[in-house]
């Protein structure tokens, strides 16, 4: 009792002399962790507000021309024209230019919608000023007036919600960004102190390779481990971007970290030293905005990968409603032919190395699934369903993965989805290749680049990895919509000409 007794007090003593172990999410963790490919999501809507302007905006012009002018729009002359162009392309301009689609984390309301009304008035004060050139400048004139308040209120209401919006997914974590420091150094705490009094960053921990000579935290935030405990840390998959804090005078010890780190999918970006205050909240503000100087990391086209979102809806909910009946008749089938769920929920790799659950038919005896693919599936597996040696062999046990695409956890195209922990012979395939994450940097697709190339269905040799490793790295760099669409078109008649590859 009394050696109890002396060991708690012995742990209560070490706990008093070193608090911050009671503190081990540091000051900028949120209550709950956001992954990469949510806040992204809500970056992507953010965007889509722009959008939504711009097509009010020309909306606008479009009634009042219809009203107002004679004859068709397209025989219209361009003096007539000429204002309600001016008017749209000016606000959709200026609205983009003076930042009206930024909603900076202490940005008030009242400044924002002030900022907003300049902006309209100065759009309207220049095409009415161009209505003087129109034939019918007095009815034009009237239609920029009484446009000018309809737009306005239009506009108030819209950017108070896009407002409220944003302030609300800020507090859910899914716009400020997630980064982590590698070199806990004195630029690391610079930059610390400097994102607590900003609160543009979230900088959820430090990895240093000095473990020995450093302290449990800088300016209270964690250091998690050392660089090699970081590529397989379970953090990655929620942070946007690491920055490297060494300083660049050791030009070994920076090149040394950053061949380590290429392996990650996440963006690293190198901190250039800096001394000032106003040098530290610019390089602060570009973490911030993701642009740093990339030394790893493929640059992401937004507009590409918006477009990537909405080949997905529209594709995927096709696909679903047209797949649907069979879908039906296979789930049925499966719970007639054998005991156990139809469906099948396996954990992979997805996004930015994040794990989902990706959807599948069962085709294997209840008793007999693999959830980690610890053993490839051979010809004639005896783990395999009669029904399922079907749906395997037709991949239309693949179908519920469209579930994913819709949920935004997967694309139609892209990598194909990896179990966690998958093994090829006695290694674990993702330490087969360095390069391996590298596919997760985009999300992982029904289809694929591989998929259409012949490599689909188990990896039995290391040589297999490399090379599905390689196509789907092939892919990332060429990304394109039309791509998309080639391997979409190109899926089936790769599958049915496939009969003797093991699936």
């Amino acid at each position: 009792m009394n050696i109890s007794v002396a060991q708690s007090s012995l742990r209560v003593a070490h706990a008093a002399e070193q608090p911050e172990l009671h503190n081990r999410r540091g000051p900028f963790r949120p209550e709950k962790l956001v992954s990469s490919r949510e806040r992204r999501s809500g970056d992507m809507m953010v965007r889509l507000f722009r959008t939504v302007d711009a097509l009010s905006i020309i909306l606008y012009g479009f009634i009042c021309a219809r009203i107002i002018l004679p004859g068709r729009i397209l025989a219209t002359p361009l003096g007539d024209a000429l204002p309600f162009v001016l008017t749209a392309l000016l606000t959709s301009w200026m609205l983009g230019t003076f930042g009206l689609y930024r909603f900076g984390r202490n940005q008030n309301l009242f400044k924002h919608l002030a900022k907003l009304y300049c902006v309209l008035t100065l759009a309207f004060a220049v095409a009415r000023i161009s209505a003087h050139f129109s034939p019918h400048n007095a009815e034009v004139r009237i239609a920029i007036d009484s446009g000018y308040l309809t737009v306005a209120c239009f506009f108030t209401l819209t950017h108070t919600l896009w407002w409220r919006l944003v302030r609300r997914w800020r507090r859910q974590g899914k716009l400020t960004p997630n980064i982590i420091i590698v070199g806990a150094t004195r630029h690391a705490r610079k930059l610390i102190e400097t994102a607590i009094e900003q609160r543009d960053v979230n900088i959820l921990g430090v990895f240093d390779d000095r473990m020995a000579r450093n302290p449990i935290n800088i300016a209270g935030v964690p250091i998690l481990g050392d660089v090699q405990s970081l590529l397989g840390h379970k953090i990655t998959p929620f942070v946007d971007q690491i920055v490297v804090a060494i300083d660049t005078s050791a030009k070994a010890r920076v090149k040394d970290i950053i061949e380590k780190l290429r392996s990650l999918p996440n963006e690293v970006s190198l901190l250039v030293d800096v001394e000032s205050d106003t040098e530290r909240k610019a390089a602060l503000s570009r973490v911030a905005d993701m642009p740093l100087a990339r030394v790893s990391g493929i640059s992401e086209d937004e507009r590409k990968e918006l477009l990537k979102r909405i080949e997905d809806l529209v594709f995927g909910l096709f696909a679903l409603t047209l797949c649907a009946p069979l879908m039906l008749g296979v789930a049925i089938a499966i719970k007639v032919s054998s005991p156990g769920p139809v469906f099948f929920r396996q954990k992979r790799h997805g996004f930015n190395n994040e794990s989902i659950g990706v959807w599948k038919f069962r085709s294997m005896y209840t008793h007999m699934t693999d959830a980690t693919a610890s053993q490839q599936i051979t010809r004639n597996d005896p783990r395999v369903t009669p029904l399922g040696r079907f749906i395997r062999k037709t991949s239309i046990d693949e179908l519920p993965q469209l579930f994913n695409v819709i949920a935004g956890e997967m694309s139609l195209v892209g990598p194909r989805p990896h179990a966690i922990g998958m093994r090829t012979g006695q290694d674990e395939s993702a330490r087969l290749v360095a390069e391996y994450a590298w596919r997760h940097r985009m999300k992982p697709g029904v289809t694929g680049w591989a998929a259409i190339k012949g490599s689909r269905g188990p990896l039995d040799h290391a040589d297999d990895v490399r090379r599905r490793v390689a196509l789907d790295i092939e892919y990332i760099e060429r990304h394109s919509i039309w791509l998309d669409l080639y391997i979409m078109v190109m899926t089936l008649p790769c599958l049915l000409g496939d009969a003797k590859a093991i699936r």
